[in-house]
């Protein structure tokens, strides 16, 4: 049995969550989600805890079991806290800034770059070099978070570019000097 599958998800209070078919919607303070799931597996809801089985052990049904689990969970999660990434900017005069709605990036190019979020994210400049991308859906957060680092990655000499608050970068060494062969 999956470990990961066979966990019950607990709904919290102020979560709404509606089965019709293959298809779930869960609401709460965050907004509203929608899925669909495989036919394959069963869903049900009973006293705020939703449970998800499999009908055998073929190995579709096993793989499609822990990610019918983990999806579910993701959107309980999102529509109750939410998901949120931060990136960070290094780079002499490099900078974020909010025009609108849209993100203003001045990464080194010669012209700025604007990037509209796609619908339910947030965004947030809290200092020139920090970028904050929430909302509900953890796959559109981390696809958009992952869209604005891919404007200026960072680069392994200098360390200049956009990167994940948490991410490590492995530093390189600079050409060394050819004297004395």
């Amino acid at each position: 049995m999956s470990r990961i599958g066979r966990k019950p998800i607990a709904v919290p209070a102020g979560v709404d969550v509606s089965i019709n078919g293959t298809e779930i919607t869960v609401k709460g303070a965050k907004g509203t989600l929608t899925g669909t799931y495989h036919s394959n597996m069963s869903v049900e809801l009973s006293d705020g805890v939703i449970t998800v089985a499999r009908p055998d052990d073929k190995k579709e049904n096993r793989s499609l079991h822990g990610l019918t689990r983990s999806l579910i969970a993701n959107m309980v999660e999102g529509v109750s806290i939410g998901f949120k990434k931060s990136l960070e900017i290094n780079g002499v005069g490099y900078r974020a800034a909010l025009s609108g709605k849209a993100l203003n990036l001045t990464v080194g190019y010669s012209h700025p770059v604007l990037m509209d979020p796609p619908e339910g994210i947030v965004i947030e400049v809290p200092a020139p070099n920090r970028i904050t991308i929430s909302g509900p859906d953890k796959q559109q957060v981390g696809q958009f978070a992952a869209e604005v680092r891919g404007v200026r990655p960072p680069e392994p000499y200098k360390g200049k570019g956009i990167k994940y608050a948490q991410e490590v970068i492995r530093r390189k060494e600079g050409k060394k000097s050819g004297k004395g062969k």
